[in-house]
């Protein structure tokens, strides 16, 4: 499902199916009868996309539990994974099994905390659970506005604006001011996310001690960047 919305968005491909949609069409990524049968992944799949001037190349593997040597096979040749997570559930049993492969092979990674417009969603207990269950010293780079069937648009809290989407299939994204009954509350957790990176990464907990004010946007992507990389830090982001 994921995949496919990243194909979508990059222009590979020009409109979205679900997995076990009603069409029958089925994830471009789940080229196999029986994955589009039963709704899973089997077998990884690659492909790339372009985004900006970045060559991205996206591997898809499963995330069912009983084929678990296919993420595996996929892990020792990748730069960096995203590990998704349900807002709803949370990590579940075979988040930590794929966690546990990515730290053998080194892989840095980013959370991705999806279906925030799920009844239940909770984004902060997921985090939280990065912690307690996996260990991950994870910093939220992003606070979403509302959730469940309120779930508006996005917070970024490097840069401080507020992301909505629009449109059918959410392709035109609007860039606008935080909303002003939210600005306390985004500028505590931007201190919280400074300091959370400030902990890990040497260079921006200089920076943090002489002047917290004065740390910009571009000192705090290149410190994410550096602490991601090496394995310091999960940076946290969601949507749906």
């Amino acid at each position: 499902t994921l995949s496919e919305r990243i194909l979508f968005y990059t222009g590979k491909i020009h409109e979205i199916h679900e997995v076990r949609g009603k069409d029958g069409v089925g994830a471009i990524m789940d080229s196999m009868d029986l994955e589009r049968e039963k709704g899973i992944t089997i077998q990884s799949a690659a492909t790339y996309a372009m985004w900006g001037d970045h060559n991205i190349n996206l591997i898809d593997t499963p995330g069912h539990v009983d084929f678990t040597i296919e993420v595996e096979r996929a892990l020792r040749v990748l730069d960096g994974a995203i590990l998704v997570l349900c807002s709803v559930s949370g990590v579940q049993s075979q988040s930590i099994t794929v966690d546990r492969q990515m730290k053998r092979y080194k892989v840095p990674r980013i959370a991705f905390i999806n279906k925030m417009d799920r009844s239940g969603a909770n984004y902060d207990r997921v985090s939280a659970q990065l912690k307690e269950k996996l260990g991950h010293h994870a910093v939220k780079l992003q606070y979403p506005i509302g959730a469940e069937d309120r779930f508006q648009g996005l917070i970024d809290l490097l840069s401080m604006k507020a992301y909505y989407f629009d449109g059918e299939n959410g392709e035109h994204v609007r860039e606008e001011a935080i909303p002003a009954d939210m600005l306390d509350e985004a500028k505590l957790r931007r201190d919280e996310m400074i300091e959370g990176i400030a902990n890990v990464d040497d260079e921006l907990g200089e920076a943090f001690l002489m002047d917290p004010a004065s740390i910009n946007e571009e000192q705090l992507r290149a410190a994410v960047r550096r602490a991601t990389i090496a394995l310091k830090m999960t940076p946290v982001m969601c949507g749906s």
